[in-house]
C-alpha cells in the first residue's frame, strides 16, 4: 500500500540523523528549524480560559485545542508562542517532551532501540552500495528494506538469518533511502513511524499550494484563500 504524503526530506542517503529533546541533528549538527515547525506546548494559565477565537485567529484549529487542568495543550510555532505569551492570563508556556519509550516508533523493538518521538537515534540512512552487518539486533532496522522494498526472501530460523535461502550476516543495499519528517513534530505520521523511504517511493517535490482547506469550516468558508497560490519553501 502506498499513500501520497508531503513531508520534509530531512535525511539523505549516507546521513546519520538523531533527535534530542525534539531537536533534529544531521551528521551531528543541529538543523536550523523552519519557521513552520510546530511542537506541542503546555500553555499554563492563571485558571481562566483563553478565548478560542483568539487561538483560531493565530492559525490553531479548534480540533487541536486540548483543554487540560493547567490550561491547554496546543501545537504551536515559535511565532505563535510569542503571541500567546502576551495574553494576560498566560503564566508560562513549556514545550512538551515524550519521556516514555514508545513501542510504535521505528524499528518497533524497544528492547534494542528504546526511542520515542522526541528522542530517537542515532540512525544511519542507507545509500546504494552500502554493506551492513546483519544480526538479530540490526535486522529490525533493515528487514522491511530487504524483504519488501528490495524484494528478497527474508527468513529467520533458529536465530539464523537467511536471504534468498542463503545464510546472511551482511547485506548490500540496491537503492538509496531517505528520512522524512513533518513540520508538526508531535502530530505527524512520518519516518519515525514508517522507517526509511526508498528512492522509488518518492514521486516529486512540492512547490506550490493550489488548494488549502480549513477543517473547522464548511462549504465555501472552508477554503483558506490567504494560503492558496503560494510557493512552498
Amino acid at each position: 500500500k502506498r499513500e501520497n504524503y508531503i513531508k520534509r526530506g530531512v535525511g539523505m542517503p549516507g546521513d546519520t540523523i538523531e533527535l534530542k529533546h525534539g531537536d533534529l541533528y544531521v551528521n551531528g549538527k543541529l538543523e536550523e528549524a523552519s519557521d513552520k515547525l510546530q511542537y506541542k506546548y503546555k500553555v499554563i494559565t492563571n485558571g481562566t480560559s483563553i478565548n478560542k477565537i483568539k487561538l483560531r485567529d493565530l492559525g490553531i484549529a479548534l480540533d487541536d485545542i486540548e483543554e487540560r487542568s493547567y490550561g491547554y495543550s496546543l501545537p504551536l510555532t515559535l511565532e505563535m508562542v510569542k503571541e500567546i505569551q502576551k495574553f494576560p492570563n498566560v503564566k508560562e508556556i513549556v514545550k512538551e517532551e515524550s519521556q516514555e519509550v514508545e513501542a510504535d516508533i521505528f524499528p518497533f523493538t524497544p528492547e534494542y532501540y528504546p526511542w520515542n518521538v522526541d528522542n530517537f537515534g542515532p540512525l544511519y540512512i542507507p545509500k546504494k552500495g552500502d554493506v551492513v552487518e546483519l544480526n538479530l539486533k540490526t535486522l529490525p532496522l533493515y528487514e522491511r528494506i530487504i524483504g519488501v522494498y528490495e524484494g528478497n526472501d527474508l527468513q529467520v530460523k533458529d536465530s539464523v538469518i537467511y536471504v534468498n535461502g542463503q545464510v546472511a550476516d551482511r547485506y548490500t543495499f540496491n537503492m538509496n533511502y531517505y528520512w522524512m519528517m513533518g513540520d508538526n513534530r508531535h502530530c505527524s505520521s512520518d519516518s519515525r513511524y514508517w522507517g526509511f523511504v526508498p528512492e522509488d517511493h518518492i514521486v516529486g517535490k512540492a512547490y506550490f499550494i493550489w488548494l488549502s482547506l480549513d477543517k473547522d469550516q464548511n462549504l465555501w468558508n472552508k477554503i483558506r484563500w490567504n494560503r492558496m497560490f503560494r510557493f512552498i519553501h
